[in-house]
């Protein structure tokens, strides 16, 4: 029976293995991937490929092996070399993206043992990591690859650490090293194929087996059967001609997931096989063939036969490489990309260019021959193809001598991303000349289905591949693609002259093709040459090592790393379901405005999910309702307390400077995107009214007393268990507790467990993310670049309620106050904070909490000062910067910026920043359509809580008479080695080994009233607490230590029997604003830092690529290099998302429209800088924290400005040109869209953007 029909559902519930992760439902995150192996009756071989398992359902894999992480090794028995060495190059942070990372690598070793580093590429292409910025996970997987292709691709480059060793119990010293490995590969287990697990001979002798019949699952709602054969599906097919066929169910399998869409019968093909066979006119694909085999064949024939020939084969190989992730290829087919009919889909333009046939076939009617083109398909997700036809196989010609052919796609992230805009562009001259025969032009993304500009094309025939046919056939485009104002997908503007930009492309490729072929064609300039290129970088590797005894300050692998990279690691939903068990799903207002809470008990998670979508309910509007910051400032809807600091005669100087300057910038919000989503499991334990609540939270404590007074019970009779998060980014501190307390209530109510468990979709919909800003300034300045005076108001979206104490809740907008000035030495400046009360969900904390957005607007003021001034953006920054020894903030806080103009000097030398500002000047010059900018920043980060009581760690250490350590502290474990630290720390003081240390879970129970793990302050508190508690144990066992020094540890624990209870409370330096008074210390300490990033720029499509970042952070004297250098890496990646990809998009009626991984996206692998050196400061010194050390979880974030001011010195570049202006408003993130329409030029002209007021937008910027 099909009660739960899907891989990932029964590995976790059914097989229990849970390993595999549930990240998203839509094969969008890579979470779930697992490696299936199937025989190949007619090549007599066995597969073995990838797959999602949340989209593999489990009745489809008949005949079929399945491995999951757990099935290469595990801590028990004997790791496989993929886990050891994701784990030793620490490329395990949170962990939950882990096992599919290891199953990626682990099935491409299995299919080619010794890759390239393309291969790991494309490997890993599918799978998302939101902690580590991808640069150690790879850095663990190259060493698979010989070293030719691995250390090749990367030039070296340095990376500076600090190496601390121990002289006496309390003083250190530092050792520069640099270009040496964080980790070693010394010892590691060797990649050994003949110990992987076999296919199972019996499924060998089933595969060899001819099927005798078809088979048929039934459920309790839905019935799924497999034909035998090509007769039998035909016969379905006439019995059923309304239902999916389904191979790869990467289209289906989304919208039953995720869109809760129902098939009640699905006829499902794994053992009907269709051949790919090379015909006299091309190659005729069978359409069950997976992309990953289109693919494959397409190398294949480029490979081996003349080029003239497979110029249509290039292109689709093109496409192939950035569509979808690996296992989206290994499961989806040529057929259902087809007949999905969805025009984001690329390869239907290209297909349909290159002038392919498809085979039908039909019980009643037999076979016939449908071209496809634009006629195929009557609308979204339809086709021709009537009910009882089948797909059999799609013929994809070969080329003909004077045939060009090309592809197109411009995407919000370039790879694993639907295309915005797609094209499939093929001419045929006559021969020897630059006169057109024919010519096909299709899009999608520019309507409901398929797009062909038949009256362009058909004009341009018989015409000269000129400059006059490119200003016609731009004309006939923009006559010709038709796209109304409010157009479903919107980015309108951006879309039509995508058309045009991508005619564009095409016709200087083909120019520049017949030149070659010495055709008498008009020149193309040099400088045009460069937007022929597509440029795809390798990855360049940051490595650094030091070697000690000593834990403390070296580069320790993370505590659960091999844990994780086996599954073995669990998370809250890992935790088998008893007896008993429901499941609780949360009903969602499908309207803004409205308030009421209502969500479904029920047996299952299937059951809880149907449930939930069928409750209607009725709306009572309420009016006015508003989303936008702009109309929260119209109708003065803000939240209160509103919070300003000042200081200095803002008048006095806004009439002595000599410019002033008024202007705004947008910062668009983010979703958190951690890999696991919200949930925990509610235990009522029946007796004296306890509760045990296992939750994914950073504050455990506040679960606790928000989950009490919902009940009416005591804190003392609910316990909180937190093993470990999954990701977090602030986004678990408060949202968590609600749904704690909705999911508590119903355990309590009905006296059984009750799992919570969010979907992606109902996660992002739910908790929110980022708050959205728009900063408003007026600056005052000289000539010279000096900034005497600003006045700056912060305008934050916080939702419609504050959801989080108004202490907790402002600190977002207080903080960007707090942050405005960074580095900045202003002498008159006044800030403003407001917090806008909208109809939206409401906004909650996420990494550096108001910090990157605060610090996003002070640098923006100072970049268009700079282009004011005529200055370079460097110079007015050094202009305007701290210098002298000891500081004040404009709140009156001491602070010495010396270590923040040391990484701002080291920065720009490790960098070269000037020579290449020269050398990017030179290229701007040679290229006009592609540029590049390069931007550095400083950076001063405040650390830890304004609000005092916040600034506080607990631990509680218990020594056994066998020697063995056990602690337990207040903090929550989500990835950024907060327990690794503590273990090191624990080990620095008692003297022993790590390996006897051991971490407990975070439980309400050991230790109360703990502080959130946030503000980049959770190892500054934790850290010191085990360190004091560490510390009273030592002392009371030293007098027999010193009367016995020749005893073991054991001994000195078995005779002395010190008491197994150590607790403390740790209290920062006094932190609290004084807001009437504009002063106060509002952080303990600073950490500093400076980035310089490169990007280049495609004027003509918008997409933009990053080339180099170097960092260089003050992080005091880290505890753990590695630790620290993945935080910075990883929260400079998340950083980039915020200024550059991830965008959020609401619907006029405030519905979140991007609601997972299919519509939003967070970086990937190809987001990385290619080049991407961190450099930690050496000798720095911090006496406020832990072992002079500092936090350093959320500045990075703010790094990541640097590829935004980057892209805005390559627009301006490009817009100088043209003769327009440097200045100009570029909002955050700077989308594909945004960079493409600021380039201003005659294709943009063509695609105007309409009059406000005169259309209806499809979505707003809130």
């Amino acid at each position: 029976m099909l009660s739960q029909n899907h891989l990932h559902v029964s590995l976790l519930y059914i097989v229990l293995l849970t390993g595999t992760k549930y990240g998203c439902g839509g094969g969008g995150c890579g979470a779930c991937t697992v490696m299936v192996s199937k025989y190949d009756q007619l090549n007599n071989r066995v597969l073995h490929y990838t797959v999602n398992a949340c989209l593999q359902p489990i009745c489809t894999l008949h005949g079929a092996a399945v491995v999951t992480v757990e099935g290469i090794g595990s801590t028990k028995t004997k790791l496989h070399p993929v886990q050891e060495r994701i784990a030793k190059a620490h490329g395990s942070q949170c962990g939950f993206c882990t096992p599919g990372m290891v199953m990626s690598m682990y099935t491409l070793l299995r299919n080619k043992p010794h890759p390239t580093m393309e291969d790991i590429r494309e490997a890993l292409g599918g799978n998302l990591c939101r902690c580590t910025g991808y640069r150690p996970i790879i850095d663990g997987f190259k060493t698979f690859c010989d070293v030719s292709n691995a250390f090749n691709l990367f030039p070296q480059a340095s990376c500076l650490i600090q190496s601390t060793c121990l002289l006496t119990k309390m003083h250190m010293f530092s050792l520069l090293i640099t270009s040496k490995h964080l980790f070693h590969m010394d010892n590691v287990l060797p990649l050994d194929p003949s110990q992987d697990l076999i296919f199972p001979p019996e499924l060998m002798i089933m595969g060899k087996k001819r099927a005798c019949g078809s088979l048929c699952f039934q459920g309790d709602r839905l019935k799924l059967i497999s034909p035998v054969d090509l007769t039998n599906l035909l016969e379905l097919k006439t019995e059923y001609p309304e239902a999916p066929v389904v191979v790869g169910n990467t289209t289906i399998g989304p919208n039953m997931q995720v869109k809760g869409v129902h098939h009640p019968l699905t006829i499902y093909l794994f053992v009907i096989y269709l051949l790919c066979v090379h015909v006299h006119a091309g190659v005729s694909m069978g359409a069950v063939c997976t992309l990953s085999s289109l693919k494959e064949e397409m190398e294949r024939a480029v490979r081996e036969m003349e080029a003239e020939r497979t110029r249509g084969y290039q292109a689709l190989l093109q496409t192939l490489r950035c569509l979808a992730g690996k296992q989206i290829r290994n499961m989806a087919t040529i057929g259902g990309n087809i007949l999905s009919a969805n025009p984001k889909y690329d390869l239907n333009s290209v297909l349909a260019a290159l002038d392919c046939t498809l085979q039908v076939m039909s019980k009643e009617n037999g076979t016939r021959a449908i071209t496809l083109n634009e006629e195929l398909f009557t609308g979204f997700g339809k086709t021709v193809l009537r009910p009882d036809e089948v797909l059999l196989s799609i013929d994809i010609p070969y080329s003909k001598p004077w045939e060009f052919v090309s592809a197109f796609r411009q995407a919000q992230r370039r790879e694993f991303a639907f295309s915005i805009v797609n094209a499939g562009m093929k001419v045929l001259f006559r021969e020897g000349t630059n006169i057109v025969e024919s010519l096909n032009i299709y899009y999608g993304g520019v309507g409901p289905t398929l797009v062909k500009v038949g009256r362009t094309c058909q004009k341009l025939v018989g015409r000269s591949w000129g400059e006059e046919l490119l200003a016609d056939a731009c004309r006939l485009l923009e006559e010709e693609v038709e796209l109304s104002d409010s157009a479903h997908g919107g980015k309108v503007e951006y879309r039509k002259t995508l058309t045009t930009s991508f005619f564009f492309k095409f016709y200087m490729q083909v120019l520049q093709e017949l030149r070659e072929r010495d055709v008498n064609v008009c020149l193309l300039p040099l400088e045009y040459l460069s937007a022929l290129n597509v440029c795809l970088f390798p990855l360049q590797l940051v490595s650094n090592a030091q070697s000690s005894q000593d834990p403390v300050g070296h580069p320790m692998m993370h505590q659960a790393a091999f844990h994780q990279a086996t599954g073995e690691a669990q998370y809250y939903d890992d935790i088998p379901a008893v007896q008993g068990e429901l499941f609780v799903y949360m009903v969602t207002s499908t309207r803004a405005g409205s308030l009421f809470d209502c969500f479904w008990i029920a047996e299952s998670r299937e059951q809880a999910r149907r449930a939930a979508q069928m409750v209607k309910v009725t709306y009572q509007d309420l009016l006015p309702v508003f989303f936008t910051i702009e109309e929260a400032i119209q109708h003065q809807s803000f939240f209160d307390p509103k919070r300003k600091l000042e200081r200095g005669d803002m008048d006095k100087a806004f009439e002595t400077v000599d410019q002033i300057l008024e202007d705004e910038i947008y910062l668009g919000g983010q979703e958190h995107f951690y890999m696991e989503t919200q949930g925990l499991i509610a235990v009522p334990k029946g007796e004296n009214g306890e509760l045990e609540l296992f939750v994914a939270s950073q504050h455990s404590a506040y679960t606790q007393e928000v989950v009490g007074i919902t009940l009416g019970i005591d804190s003392n009779k609910i316990t909180c268990h937190v093993r470990r998060l999954g990701g977090a980014f602030g986004g678990k501190v408060m949202k968590i507790a609600s749904l704690s307390a909705i999911t508590a209530t119903a355990a309590v109510k009905t006296g059984r467990p009750v799992r919570c468990v969010l979907e992606r979709g109902d996660d992002m919909l739910i908790t929110s993310g980022r708050h959205p800003f728009l900063g408003k300034y007026k600056v005052g300045y000289n000539n010279d670049g000096t900034i005497m005076a600003a006045d700056i108001t912060y305008y934050s979206n916080g939702g419609c309620t504050l959801n989080e104490s108004l202490a907790v809740s402002l600190l977002r907008a207080l903080n960007s106050i707090l942050c405005m000035t960074q580095w900045l030495s202003i002498p008159n400046l006044r800030g403003r904070g407001l917090v806008c009360k909208t109809y939206l969900p409401s906004y909650t904390a996420f990494r550096g909490f108001g910090g990157p957005q605060g610090l996003m607007v002070m640098e923006s003021v100072l970049h268009e000062v700079a282009v004011k001034c005529g200055l370079p953006p460097q110079k007015v920054r050094e202009i305007n910067m701290y210098r002298e020894e000891e500081c004040y903030t404009h709140y009156k806080q001491l602070f010495s910026p010396r270590d923040m103009l040391r990484c701002w000097d080291e920065c720009l030398d490790k960098a070269g920043y000037h020579d290449r500002l020269q050398a990017i000047q030179q290229f701007n010059t040679s290229n006009r359509w592609k540029k590049r900018g390069i931007s550095a920043v400083p950076m001063k980060f405040g650390v830890g809580f304004s609000k005092g009581f916040f600034n506080q760690g607990a631990a509680l250490v218990n020594i056994y008479k066998d020697g063995s350590v056990l602690v337990a502290h207040g903090g929550t474990e989500m990835g950024q080695g907060i327990n690794t630290k503590a273990l090191q720390i624990a080990s620095h003081i008692l003297k022993v080994p790590m390996s006897s240390i051991h971490i407990k879970e975070t439980c309400t129970g050991n230790v109360p009233n703990a502080a959130p793990s946030a503000a980049s302050f959770g190892t500054d508190a934790v850290g010191m607490a085990v360190k004091d508690a560490c510390e009273k144990l030592m002392r009371r066992l030293k007098p027999f230590m010193e009367n016995h020094p020749k005893y073991t540890w054991q001994q000195w624990v078995i005779n002395q029997h010190p008491p197994d209870y150590n607790k403390v409370n740790m209290m920062g330096p006094h932190t609290d604003m004084d807001w009437e008074n504009s002063e106060g210390p509002a952080y303990y300490y600073f950490t500093f830092g400076a980035c310089c990033s490169e990007v280049e720029i495609d004027c003509l499509t918008g997409d933009h690529k990053n080339l180099r970042t170097d960092i260089v952070m003050d992080v005091g004297r880290s505890l753990n290099p590695a630790i620290d250098i993945g935080q910075i890496e990883g929260g400079f990646v998340q950083g980039i998302g915020l200024y550059t990809i991830e965008e959020l998009q609401f619907s006029l009626e405030g519905v979140l429209m991007t609601r997972g991984p299919s519509q939003y996206k967070i970086p990937a692998l190809c987001d990385v800088p290619p080049q991407f050196n961190v450099h930690l400061l050496a000798n720095a010194q911090n006496p406020h924290a832990i072992y002079r050390s500092k936090g350093i979880g959320e500045p990075p974030v703010f790094l990541a400005s640097t590829i935004f001011f980057a892209i805005k010195e390559a627009v301006a570049a490009a817009r100088r040109e043209r003769g327009l202006g440097d200045s100009f408003p570029l909002s955050s993130p700077a989308t594909a869209e945004r960079i493409r329409m600021a380039c201003e030029d005659q294709f943009t002209e063509m695609a105007p953007s309409p009059e406000k007021g005169t259309f209806k937008p499809w979505s707003i910027n809130i």
